[in-house]
C-alpha cells in the first residue's frame, strides 16, 4: 500500500472537529457537503464514538470513502438496537483493481461490529455482495417517472446525441407542456377541496397523524427523528457556479431544497408528504396517506407540487405510489430497476416485529 495513504475513521467526535477546522472541504473533492456534516452531528441517535464513515487520502486526494449513518431498528420492546446504514462505498478509479477498496470495506464492517444495513447498491457490485454474509430483507422496484423527454437523461445514455441537444430540448419542452396541460386538467377536481400547510418541523397534530402510520417501519420513527430527517439545513444551495468543491454524496446544487407538507381536506389532515427538489428531480422521502379513500387525493397533491416546483421527474422506491401516479396521470416513460435491501447476517432481527417493512423513508438520506 502506498506509504502516502492515510486512513481516517470518522466518528461523530472526529466529524465535529473536522467541521470546526474545515478538514474535508479544502480540496476540489469532498465526501459530502459541510451542511450534511453539520446535520449529522445534530442527530441525537449518533453518539460521540459512533462511526459516520471511513475516508482514505493519498496525499490530499480522496481515494476511498465509505459513508455510514447510525440508526435505530424498530424493536418490539424498549431495547435500543443500533445499526449502521452503508450509504456509499466509493473507490477512485486508480484504485479499482487494488485491494484498497475491499480492505476499507472490511475495516468499516469491523468498526461497526458487522451491524450493517444496505438499502440498495449499484449493479456492478452485485457479484461482490452475492459472496458476502448478507441476507435479503426486501426486493423492490425503484421507479423514475418522467413527465418530459428529459434531455440530460437522453444525452447521458446516448452521448452521441449531444450535437442534437437543441432539437432534443425543443421536444423536451413540448412533451412537458403537453403532459402538464393534460395532467393539470385532471388535477382540478381532486385538489379543489385541498389545502397544504408547509412545514419546517412537525407540529404535534402532524406527529399524531404520522405516528400510527410508521408502526411497521423497519427504522424507529419519533418526532425528533423525523424533524432531523426532513431538516432543510442538510442541503447547500449554490446560486452562482463558483462553489469551491464537489462532493461524492448529493446535497449541494443551485436549487436543492426539501419541502414538507401536510395535506388538508375540510381542515382535516389526510396526508403528509416530504420530497426533495434537485434541478428537475422530485425525490420522495415520505408519502403517508390517512387511508385508501384519501390516498388518491394525496397523489394529486404530489403532482400539484411537482408542477409548482417545475420538476420533470419523480424518483421513488414506493411501488404503490408509482402505480397510483401512472394509473391516473400521463407520463412520457417510466424507468424501473430492481433493488435489494440487505442486512448483515450478524444483525439479530428477532427483537423486531415480524411485520416490519423496509419503507421508502428508511435509509433515505439523499
Amino acid at each position: 500500500m502506498n506509504k502516502n495513504i492515510k486512513i481516517t475513521d470518522i466518528t461523530k467526535k472526529v466529524l465535529r472537529r473536522a467541521i470546526e477546522e474545515n478538514t474535508f472541504w479544502k480540496t476540489s473533492l469532498s465526501p459530502f457537503p459541510k451542511s450534511k456534516a453539520i446535520w449529522l452531528v445534530s442527530n441525537s441517535r449518533i453518539e460521540e464514538d459512533d462511526y459516520c464513515g471511513v475516508i482514505v487520502h493519498e496525499n490530499d486526494k480522496i481515494v476511498t470513502f465509505i459513508y455510514l449513518i447510525p440508526d435505530y431498528l424498530n424493536t418490539n420492546n424498549t431495547e435500543i438496537k443500533k445499526v449502521y446504514w452503508m450509504i456509499l462505498w466509493w473507490v477512485d478509479s486508480a484504485y479499482k483493481n487494488t485491494v484498497l477498496g475491499n480492505y476499507i470495506y472490511s475495516h468499516a464492517l469491523n468498526l461497526t461490529n458487522n451491524q450493517i444495513l444496505i438499502k440498495a447498491y449499484t449493479q456492478n457490485v452485485d457479484a461482490f455482495y452475492g459472496k458476502q454474509p448478507y441476507r435479503t430483507i426486501t426486493t423492490r422496484l425503484r421507479h423514475t417517472l418522467f413527465f418530459s423527454l428529459n434531455t440530460s437523461s437522453i444525452i447521458g445514455r446516448f452521448p452521441f446525441l449531444k450535437r442534437l441537444k437543441f432539437i432534443i430540448d425543443i421536444n423536451d419542452y413540448f412533451t412537458y407542456f403537453v403532459t402538464r396541460l393534460i395532467n393539470k386538467s385532471k388535477l382540478k377536481n381532486d385538489i379543489k377541496d385541498l389545502n397544504y400547510e408547509y412545514l419546517n418541523q412537525l407540529d404535534e397534530d402532524t406527529w399524531k397523524f404520522i405516528e400510527p402510520l410508521c408502526q411497521n417501519d423497519l427504522i424507529l420513527k419519533t418526532k425528533e427523528y423525523i424533524n432531523w430527517h426532513i431538516d432543510n439545513a442538510q442541503y447547500t444551495q449554490t446560486p452562482a457556479s463558483r462553489q469551491t468543491y464537489a462532493t461524492l454524496h448529493a446535497g449541494i446544487s443551485s436549487n436543492i431544497h426539501i419541502y414538507n407538507l401536510k395535506v388538508l381536506k375540510n381542515n382535516n389532515i389526510i396526508g403528509f408528504i416530504s420530497y426533495t427538489i434537485n434541478y428537475g428531480e422530485c425525490n420522495v422521502k415520505y408519502f403517508l396517506g390517512a387511508n385508501e379513500d384519501h390516498y388518491d387525493y394525496c397523489v394529486s397533491a404530489l403532482i400539484d407540487n411537482l408542477y409548482a416546483t417545475k420538476a420533470k421527474f419523480i424518483f421513488t422506491d414506493d411501488t404503490k405510489l408509482s402505480d397510483a401516479i401512472v394509473k391516473k396521470y400521463i407520463t412520457v416513460y417510466n424507468y424501473k430497476i430492481s433493488k435489494k435491501g440487505l442486512v448483515h447476517n450478524d444483525i439479530n432481527l428477532s427483537t423486531t416485529n415480524k411485520g416490519l417493512v423496509l419503507q421508502n423513508s428508511d435509509g433515505h438520506f439523499y
